[in-house]
């Protein structure tokens, strides 16, 4: 099958080589415009932009789809599909329609849950106990269109938003290939999306990392999780902004007031929650890294205090 694919962070790289690596021919590859990244801000080709070059493919970075030059350009190369997977630019109806066998968005939720941009937090802070896959034939919707394949994988205490999104990653590319080789028959049997089961996965900000120690301590521990590793859960520790990395929610209750801490020991810097105790695993001061607990306190007093 000649394919066009567009994406541009690492989610989307990993489709791509899988790609790369099928009997399927991807004749270009659409990703944005290089960004400055890094402390010294240069311009940064995207993982997908870094990845097609390498392998000799033709990369087109167009500022948007939306032009008739753009769509002209597009409709030249004469793809019979196009791969979308986290691509940062809307494809307008003009574009959908460019190739018979229509666009494939790779997905990162079992849909119709969680539609937008960050599924994978989402699902995290909610306390969704599975997340996975979806291949989905793309509409001029937001994520509303019909759903070809599903792989799922389990969401545990343990999964943040890092670990989470590289197990998708994985899935995605797989998902992919198998809808590809498979696509007529997934075609015919198509599924609908449930309306009314459809929740919107809203961009995430940097207010909603911090912490308020009045929620309960499976709340942290879930907010700790899905913002690793951005924005990253944070409290005050005295007049400075304390960033937790890692966290595990204890089987015990407490009399303390929210974010006093309890115990400070080798095991973690245990904290009382509105409901239920917190412990913290991995902590970090500004201008040091993330440290192990056992190594935070014996730097700094902890216990007897108050956080937030």
């Amino acid at each position: 099958m000649r394919l066009i694919f567009a994406g541009t962070p690492e989610f989307a790289a990993q489709a791509l080589t899988a790609l790369i690596n099928s009997e399927h021919e991807i004749i270009a590859v659409y990703t944005q415009p290089d960004r400055p990244a890094g402390r010294g801000r240069k311009l940064t080709a995207s993982p997908v932009k870094q990845t097609a070059l390498a392998a000799n493919i033709p990369v087109f970075q167009p500022e948007s789809l939306k032009s008739e030059t753009a769509q002209a350009e597009l409709r030249a190369l004469e793809p019979e599909a196009i791969v979308v997977a986290a691509y940062g630019l809307l494809l307008p109806k003009a574009v959908l329609d460019i190739p018979p066998l229509g666009c494939l968005n790779i997905h990162a939720s079992l849909l119709p849950r969680w539609r937008g941009a960050a599924p994978i937090q989402r699902a995290i802070l909610a306390g969704d106990t599975q997340t996975g896959i979806t291949i989905m034939q793309m509409d001029v919707g937001l994520d509303t269109g019909e759903m070809l394949y599903k792989l799922s994988c389990d969401i545990n205490c343990d999964s943040n938003a890092a670990t989470l999104h590289n197990q998708l990653a994985t899935l995605g590319a797989q998902a992919i290939v198998y809808s590809l080789n498979h696509l007529d028959e997934l075609q015919q049997h198509a599924e609908k999306q449930d309306e009314p089961l459809a929740t919107y996965a809203k961009k995430l900000q940097k207010s909603e990392a911090n912490i308020d120690w009045q929620a309960s301590a499976k709340h942290i521990s879930r907010q700790v999780n899905a913002f690793n590793p951005w924005p990253v859960a944070q409290t005050l520790f005295g007049d400075k902004v304390l960033r937790i990395w890692q966290a595990q929610v204890l089987d015990e209750t407490s009399e303390h007031v929210p974010g006093y801490v309890i115990r400070a020991t080798k095991l973690g810097v245990d904290v009382a929650t509105g409901d239920g105790v917190l412990r913290l695993l991995s902590l970090q001061l500004p201008g040091g890294k993330a440290q192990g607990a056992a190594q935070f306190i014996h730097a700094h007093s902890l216990e007897h205090t108050h956080l937030g």
